[in-house]
Protein backbone atom coordinates (compact mmCIF):
# COMPACT_ATOMS: atom_id res chain seq x y z
CA UNK A 1 0.00 0.00 0.00
CA UNK A 2 2.77 2.42 0.74
CA UNK A 3 4.42 1.70 -2.39
CA UNK A 4 1.37 1.76 -4.35
CA UNK A 5 0.87 5.84 -2.84
CA UNK A 6 4.63 6.54 -3.36
CA UNK A 7 3.91 5.95 -7.39
CA UNK A 8 0.99 8.04 -7.43
CA UNK A 9 3.11 11.12 -5.62
CA UNK A 10 5.84 10.78 -8.36
CA UNK A 11 3.24 10.57 -11.01
CA UNK A 12 3.31 13.90 -12.49
CA UNK A 13 3.76 13.82 -16.54
CA UNK A 14 1.61 12.91 -18.86
CA UNK A 15 2.98 9.54 -19.66
CA UNK A 16 3.04 8.68 -16.54
CA UNK A 17 -0.54 9.23 -15.81
CA UNK A 18 -0.65 7.19 -19.53
CA UNK A 19 0.62 4.35 -16.96
CA UNK A 20 -1.62 4.84 -14.33
CA UNK A 21 -5.00 4.46 -16.82
CA UNK A 22 -4.44 2.65 -19.23
CA UNK A 23 -5.51 -0.43 -17.39
CA UNK A 24 -8.97 -1.08 -16.20
CA UNK A 25 -9.81 1.67 -12.91
CA UNK A 26 -12.10 1.94 -10.10
CA UNK A 27 -13.52 4.81 -8.69
CA UNK A 28 -10.59 4.73 -5.74
CA UNK A 29 -8.19 4.95 -7.99
CA UNK A 30 -9.55 7.77 -9.63
CA UNK A 31 -10.52 9.94 -6.89
CA UNK A 32 -6.61 8.96 -5.56
CA UNK A 33 -5.44 10.16 -9.36
CA UNK A 34 -7.35 13.55 -8.61
CA UNK A 35 -6.22 13.74 -5.08
CA UNK A 36 -2.50 13.76 -6.68
CA UNK A 37 -3.16 15.53 -10.17
CA UNK A 38 -4.83 18.64 -8.18
CA UNK A 39 -1.48 18.38 -5.32
CA UNK A 40 1.28 18.28 -8.18
CA UNK A 41 -1.22 20.94 -10.31
CA UNK A 42 -1.24 18.99 -13.46
CA UNK A 43 -2.10 21.07 -16.11
CA UNK A 44 -5.72 20.54 -16.68
CA UNK A 45 -4.84 21.08 -20.52
CA UNK A 46 -3.12 17.90 -21.11
CA UNK A 47 -5.86 15.91 -18.81
CA UNK A 48 -8.15 17.43 -21.17
CA UNK A 49 -6.53 16.40 -24.10
CA UNK A 50 -5.69 13.02 -23.04
CA UNK A 51 -9.83 12.51 -23.46
CA UNK A 52 -8.98 12.75 -26.87
CA UNK A 53 -6.24 9.93 -26.70
CA UNK A 54 -6.88 7.51 -30.22
CA UNK A 55 -6.98 4.21 -27.19
CA UNK A 56 -10.87 4.98 -26.73
CA UNK A 57 -9.91 3.11 -22.96
CA UNK A 58 -7.89 5.26 -21.86
CA UNK A 59 -9.54 8.64 -23.30
CA UNK A 60 -12.61 7.57 -20.83
CA UNK A 61 -10.63 7.03 -18.00
CA UNK A 62 -9.42 10.34 -19.02
CA UNK A 63 -12.27 11.80 -19.21
CA UNK A 64 -13.12 10.21 -15.98
CA UNK A 65 -10.60 11.44 -13.60
CA UNK A 66 -11.76 14.97 -15.63
CA UNK A 67 -14.88 15.26 -14.61
CA UNK A 68 -13.81 14.22 -10.84
CA UNK A 69 -10.76 16.13 -10.59
CA UNK A 70 -12.85 19.41 -12.20
CA UNK A 71 -15.85 18.65 -9.91
CA UNK A 72 -14.35 18.66 -7.00
CA UNK A 73 -13.16 22.64 -7.36
CA UNK A 74 -14.23 23.92 -10.42
CA UNK A 75 -13.57 27.32 -9.47
CA UNK A 76 -9.61 26.18 -9.03
CA UNK A 77 -10.15 25.44 -12.96
CA UNK A 78 -11.34 28.69 -13.93
CA UNK A 79 -9.02 29.39 -16.35
CA UNK A 80 -9.09 26.05 -18.12
CA UNK A 81 -12.37 26.45 -18.39
CA UNK A 82 -13.15 28.19 -22.46
CA UNK A 83 -10.36 25.46 -23.12
CA UNK A 84 -12.53 22.62 -21.79
CA UNK A 85 -15.47 23.66 -23.24
CA UNK A 86 -14.51 24.36 -26.99
CA UNK A 87 -13.11 21.14 -27.07
CA UNK A 88 -16.81 19.91 -26.88
CA UNK A 89 -17.46 19.61 -30.16
CA UNK A 90 -14.83 17.53 -30.66
CA UNK A 91 -15.59 14.67 -28.86
CA UNK A 92 -16.15 11.60 -30.82
CA UNK A 93 -15.67 8.96 -27.98
CA UNK A 94 -19.19 7.79 -26.69
CA UNK A 95 -17.64 7.12 -23.13
CA UNK A 96 -16.35 10.57 -23.12
CA UNK A 97 -19.93 12.32 -23.91
CA UNK A 98 -21.02 11.54 -20.08
CA UNK A 99 -18.52 13.21 -18.50
CA UNK A 100 -18.22 16.13 -20.66
CA UNK A 101 -21.88 16.30 -20.32
CA UNK A 102 -21.84 16.18 -16.59
CA UNK A 103 -19.26 19.00 -16.46
CA UNK A 104 -21.31 20.89 -18.51
CA UNK A 105 -24.72 20.99 -16.31
CA UNK A 106 -22.61 21.51 -12.92
CA UNK A 107 -21.22 24.47 -14.68
CA UNK A 108 -24.50 26.10 -16.24
CA UNK A 109 -26.44 24.52 -12.69
CA UNK A 110 -28.03 27.64 -11.45
CA UNK A 111 -25.90 26.93 -7.72
CA UNK A 112 -22.45 27.67 -9.83
CA UNK A 113 -20.19 29.59 -8.30
CA UNK A 114 -20.11 33.40 -8.87
CA UNK A 115 -16.84 33.50 -10.59
CA UNK A 116 -18.25 30.65 -12.76
CA UNK A 117 -21.37 32.12 -13.81
CA UNK A 118 -19.52 35.61 -14.84
CA UNK A 119 -17.16 34.20 -17.04
CA UNK A 120 -19.81 32.11 -18.63
CA UNK A 121 -21.70 35.42 -19.50
CA UNK A 122 -18.25 36.39 -20.94
CA UNK A 123 -18.35 33.35 -23.03
CA UNK A 124 -20.10 32.35 -26.25
CA UNK A 125 -22.41 29.20 -25.29
CA UNK A 126 -24.03 28.76 -28.36
CA UNK A 127 -21.90 26.15 -29.54
CA UNK A 128 -22.23 24.20 -25.90
CA UNK A 129 -26.06 24.49 -27.02
CA UNK A 130 -25.92 23.49 -30.41
CA UNK A 131 -23.75 20.57 -29.41
CA UNK A 132 -26.37 19.56 -26.30
CA UNK A 133 -29.32 19.91 -29.04
CA UNK A 134 -26.89 17.23 -31.21
CA UNK A 135 -26.34 14.87 -28.25
CA UNK A 136 -30.08 14.79 -27.41
CA UNK A 137 -31.54 14.12 -30.70
CA UNK A 138 -28.78 11.87 -31.83
CA UNK A 139 -30.11 8.42 -31.32
CA UNK A 140 -27.03 6.70 -30.25
CA UNK A 141 -25.90 9.00 -27.48
CA UNK A 142 -26.63 7.44 -24.06
CA UNK A 143 -29.47 8.47 -21.84
CA UNK A 144 -28.00 10.12 -19.64
CA UNK A 145 -25.64 12.04 -21.77
CA UNK A 146 -28.82 12.82 -23.36
CA UNK A 147 -30.55 13.62 -19.52
CA UNK A 148 -27.72 15.61 -18.90
CA UNK A 149 -28.04 17.90 -22.40
CA UNK A 150 -31.70 19.05 -22.24
CA UNK A 151 -30.96 19.92 -18.24
CA UNK A 152 -27.90 21.96 -19.14
CA UNK A 153 -30.37 23.53 -22.20
CA UNK A 154 -32.52 24.36 -19.56
CA UNK A 155 -30.46 26.00 -17.38
CA UNK A 156 -29.37 28.22 -20.65
CA UNK A 157 -33.05 29.10 -21.35
CA UNK A 158 -32.63 32.65 -19.41
CA UNK A 159 -29.48 33.25 -21.94
CA UNK A 160 -30.58 32.08 -24.93
CA UNK A 161 -34.42 33.15 -25.39
CA UNK A 162 -34.89 30.71 -28.46
CA UNK A 163 -33.98 27.32 -26.57
CA UNK A 164 -36.93 27.12 -24.55
CA UNK A 165 -39.60 26.61 -27.55
CA UNK A 166 -36.69 24.58 -29.20
CA UNK A 167 -36.29 22.53 -25.74
CA UNK A 168 -39.96 21.75 -25.24
CA UNK A 169 -40.48 20.25 -28.62
CA UNK A 170 -37.52 18.38 -28.20
CA UNK A 171 -38.14 16.98 -24.72
CA UNK A 172 -42.07 16.20 -26.28
CA UNK A 173 -40.34 14.28 -29.19
CA UNK A 174 -37.81 12.36 -27.10
CA UNK A 175 -40.65 11.83 -24.67
CA UNK A 176 -42.40 9.33 -27.33
CA UNK A 177 -40.73 6.27 -27.34
CA UNK A 178 -38.27 7.30 -24.49
CA UNK A 179 -36.97 5.32 -21.86
CA UNK A 180 -37.98 6.05 -18.49
CA UNK A 181 -35.54 7.91 -17.49
CA UNK A 182 -36.28 10.02 -20.58
CA UNK A 183 -39.88 10.54 -19.49
CA UNK A 184 -39.19 11.11 -15.89
CA UNK A 185 -37.03 14.08 -16.68
CA UNK A 186 -38.79 15.18 -19.65
CA UNK A 187 -41.72 15.50 -17.27
CA UNK A 188 -40.35 17.57 -15.02
CA UNK A 189 -38.77 19.65 -17.40
CA UNK A 190 -41.74 20.49 -19.61
CA UNK A 191 -43.17 21.73 -16.03
CA UNK A 192 -40.33 24.03 -15.43
CA UNK A 193 -40.68 25.49 -18.63
CA UNK A 194 -44.34 26.42 -18.72
CA UNK A 195 -43.32 27.94 -15.49
CA UNK A 196 -40.47 30.06 -16.94
CA UNK A 197 -41.20 33.87 -18.04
Amino acid sequence: MILLLYVYILMVTVEQLIEQISPSIGKTKVLSLCKVLKENQFDLADLINLTFHPDMGIGFRAAWVLENLFLSAPQYYLEDIPYLLSKVKNIVNPACKRHYAKIILNLTDKNAASAIKKLLQKLDMEPIVEQCFDWAIDPEVKIAVKVFALESLYNLCNRYTWVKDELANQIQFLMRNGSPGIQSKGGKLLKLLANKL
